[in-house]
């Protein structure tokens, strides 16, 4: 439902158009993996997946389960809730192998949380954390990556700025793009150096979504579009 319901509210509030390099797969059980830029990331990253055919378990923070009706729906469709610096925080990757033994995709945000700058403006991915390697090693699933660009367009800055992007979006419709690459194995070497390819493979993805931000039109899905 949250897959379908953000193809449907995220071309209300902006421009959204999607492209895939020819190598993309989006077989069931894969682990996609994306930048996070804002906190309309996940439902810019969702719609994108639903046009591509695609509804993934996401793997967010813990806090979202707290809210009213939006709990109650993540735990239904069999999101995954992330506690970060707890005990329970070994228990998200148990969760999402279970999902990818099942044949369900998982949607990772390997950077653990957003950036602390408060500009709209686009910024190179950074460092990521261990979880998606040790899944991916635990797994065997493929990693698609995916580069998004544009959602902080949408929403950026504090709380008040973030309340006055939402509510003027349907007026601005600001460009938004998601780029999916060829999916990669995360296989040889060490926990670092698996992290380190999946990160350049996002970055890779990203650049080219950022290239496309300002194309014309929207609801598009356009293989091979790498730049």
């Amino acid at each position: 439902m949250l897959s379908r319901l953000a193809d449907v509210l995220v071309p209300a509030a902006g421009r959204l158009t999607v492209s895939a390099d020819d190598g993309a797969e989006f077989a069931p059980g894969s682990i996609f993996v994306a930048n996070h830029t804002s906190t309309a990331d996940p439902a810019v990253v969702l719609a994108a997946l639903h046009r591509l055919g695609a509804e993934p378990a996401v793997m967010a923070a813990a806090g979202l389960w707290r809210i009213p009706v939006l709990g109650g729906a993540l735990t239904r469709e069999g999101h995954i809730p992330v506690h970060r610096a707890d005990a329970r925080a070994g228990r998200s990757l148990d969760l999402a192998a279970a999902a990818l033994d099942s044949g369900r995709s998982v949607l990772i945000y390997a950077e653990g949380g957003l950036p602390r700058r408060r500009d709209a403006g686009e910024a190179e991915p950074g460092a990521f954390r261990s979880g998606l390697s040790r899944l991916a090693e635990r797994t065997g699933a493929p990693v698609v990556p995916l580069g998004q660009a544009g959602s902080r367009r949408l929403v950026s800055g504090g709380a008040a700025k973030q309340l006055a992007g939402l509510a003027t979006a349907p007026l601005r419709r600001p460009a938004l793009h998601v780029h999916a690459g060829p999916a990669l194995r995360l296989a040889g070497g060490d926990r670092v150096t698996r992290t380190e390819r999946a990160r350049e493979a996002v970055i890779a993805a990203w650049r080219v979504a950022v290239g496309r931000l300002d194309s014309v039109g929207g609801g598009r899905v356009v293989r091979g579009d790498g730049i």
